[in-house]
């Protein structure tokens, strides 16, 4: 399973905004950086067997929908 994280506002595209709230409820699989936006913003991260229904749950409360599953 593979998750893909849109960049930010800055970063020239709509996406991760630095809410957060993937790495308070799912920080098995996503990070922030400083600033408090996911480190792999602009990226797809390969879920770990077993943290798929944390991935999942980032997903869900990603208030952008910055993060999605991806093919």
């Amino acid at each position: 399973m593979r998750v893909q994280i849109a960049l930010g506002k800055d970063g020239g595209q709509q996406g991760c905004t630095g809410h957060g709230r993937c790495a308070v409820m799912a920080g098995d699989v996503y990070r922030l950086d400083d600033n408090g936006y996911n480190i792999d913003r602009g990226g797809v991260i390969e879920v770990p067997p077993g943290l798929e229904e944390s991935a999942r749950l980032g997903v869900r409360v990603c208030p952008e929908g910055a993060i999605t599953l991806a093919k």
